[in-house]
């Protein structure tokens, strides 16, 4: 079991950035595949962004393509999410997985998740 601890969400104005990061204390992720999910109020948690261990994998949802970027640093056992040009939409509760098997876009793929952390997006 992997523990895993989000942060870097906030409240943001529209067209604005927040980077997220989610680390490992005490665990190596490295040799993981990490993903990155949000849930909003009232919806079913959905699928972000995966990168496989060693970032030759890559993927995103539709709505994050162009405007999220998801990063590792293997070194620091830490992930990241940059997130730009946030829109109201995108106020969620943003979670990173460590990747098990299975679809990497289905939240049953993943074993461990961390607790979240809030991003709010304003108009």
């Amino acid at each position: 079991q992997v523990q895993l601890v989000e942060s870097g969400g906030g409240l943001v104005q529209a067209g604005g950035s927040l980077k997220l990061s989610c680390v490992a204390p005490g665990r190596t992720i490295s040799s993981h595949g990490m993903g990155w999910f949000r849930q909003a109020p009232g919806k079913v948690r959905e699928f972000v962004a995966v990168i496989s261990w060693n970032s030759d994998i890559i993927d995103y949802a539709d709505f994050a393509k162009g405007r999220f970027t998801v990063s590792r640093d293997n070194a620091k056992n830490t992930i990241y999410l940059q997130m730009n040009s946030l829109k109201p939409e995108d106020t969620a509760v943003y979670y990173c997985a460590a990747y098990a098997n299975g679809g990497y876009s289905d939240t049953t793929a993943y074993s461990d998740w961390g607790q979240g952390t809030q991003v709010t997006v304003y108009s």
